[in-house]
Parts: C-alpha cells; structure tokens; sequence
C-alpha cells in the first residue's frame, strides 16, 4: 500500500504489524518506542489505522544502530532528542551511517532465514541473486557471509533501477576515492601525532573517525547536489541542501 506524499512521490503507508515485519522487530517494540518518543506517531487513515513510512524506518533503523554500539535507552533517547526536527529518512540514514562508522568493520555468517530478517524485508531468490551479485552477501555453505552495514545498503539498492554492473561499477569508484581520501588524511593526522603517546594516538582516533565521516558524508552529499543541478541543466530540481 502507497500514499502521495510530498512533490508526489510514493512513500509506504504500512501498519504497524507491517512495519515491525520490515524493520525486523516486533510490534509490542515499535509500541513502546512510541510511547516513550522514540518514534513519531503515525498518520491516522481509514478506520482510524495508523500509517507509518520510511521516516519510521528509517528511524527505527538508526535506533537498532544505537543498540548495536552498546547505547542504552535513555542513552538513545537523549540522542534522538538533539537530532534537527523535520530529518527526512535520508537525513537518518546519513546519522545511522555515521552511527556505524564507530564500530570496527565485522562480518558474520547468518542462515536463509537470518538473512531475510536483517534484510528487513522479503527476499526472493532473484533478490539473493542480486545480493550476491553486488557482493553484498556471499554464500557461505548453507548459510551467508554478510557486513551487516554493507547489507542494508545493499537492500536498499534492489528498489533502484540500476544494473549490478552499474553498481559494482559505482561502488569502485567510491571505494577508491575513499581509500585515497583516508590515505591523505592519515598521513595529514600522522604528522599532528608524532610526537605523541600511542595512547593519545587512540584516543584521537577514536573521536575523529565518526567526526571525518561526517564530514566526508557532508561534503559528498554537497558535490553529488551540484553534479546533479548542473546534469538537469540548472532547472532548481535539486535545492542547495540537496533537497
């Protein structure tokens, strides 16, 4: 089920018992997430049944994020509060990218069935094929390798219209700007730290890995704005925030 929402887009119009099949949890969660602000309350429809979209989540995801890194709920809580009112579910996905930049990178082996539930949505077996394709997911016996990070993505890129091809093509790209941009950064931090202890060095690291992912998303989310303005010919498509 759809509804129209702003500019005439389509954004899911899910029940609540939908809403926990997609964002893997339960219902009795998403409840008391919302009882305690956690989530913003749903838009009442027909017969007065709520209707959540991927504002929700979106939301829910960069709470599951939260969790993973060990926050508590009244650690989340404070979290979600200083967060700018009105965030689209692409502003929650940058937080919960740079949520995910705290942790070290990780891979696990997960079954079928873990798969689809971290997936946060139903696979068929040409969205596994997919997965596989774009090297998000590998088989690994009777089960899957996966990054839990990278698969999220990877999920959300089965609704886009582009081919694996394309995709493993983009992610090159990204990948070896990043690597050089890491590269650059490091040698320029190195030169900060030099004289320092190694404790001082780990400490530094600790607090600028998610301050430079920040920024690195920020300045990304700037340059791909006006590569796209100037792609649609300067036709005010795309607003200066990327909006």
């Amino acid at each position: 089920m759809t509804t129209d929402t702003d500019g005439g887009s389509t954004d899911p119009a899910l029940t609540i018992d939908e809403l926990a099949a997609r964002a893997g949890t339960t219902v009795r969660t998403v409840r008391f997430y919302g009882t305690k602000g956690l989530l913003p309350p749903p838009v009442i429809g027909p017969r007065r049944v709520g209707h959540y979209g991927r504002d929700h989540l979106a939301r829910l995801a960069l709470i599951e994020e939260l969790q993973h890194q060990g926050m508590t709920l009244a650690a989340i809580e404070r979290y979600l509060r200083q967060l700018p009112p009105g965030l689209s579910h692409h502003d929650l996905a940058i937080h919960r990218a740079v949520v995910a930049s705290w942790a070290p990178d990780t891979e696990v082996t997960v079954t079928a069935a873990e798969l689809r539930r971290r997936a946060g949505r139903p696979l068929d077996t040409e969205d596994v094929e997919r997965l596989v394709a774009m090297d998000a997911v590998r088989p690994d016996g009777d089960g899957y390798r996966i990054d839990p990070g990278l698969l999220r993505l990877a999920v959300q890129l089965l609704d886009v219209p582009l081919s694996e091809k394309a995709i493993l093509a983009a992610r090159t790209v990204l990948t070896e700007h990043a690597r050089a941009a890491a590269r650059e950064l490091s040698l320029l931090f190195r030169a900060e730290v030099a004289e320092r202890t190694e404790a001082d060095v780990k400490s530094l690291s600790s607090h600028m890995q998610p301050l430079v992912v920040q920024a690195l998303l920020t300045a990304f989310q700037r340059s791909l704005s006006a590569e796209v303005h100037q792609w649609l010919g300067g036709s005010g498509a795309v607003s200066a925030d990327g909006s």
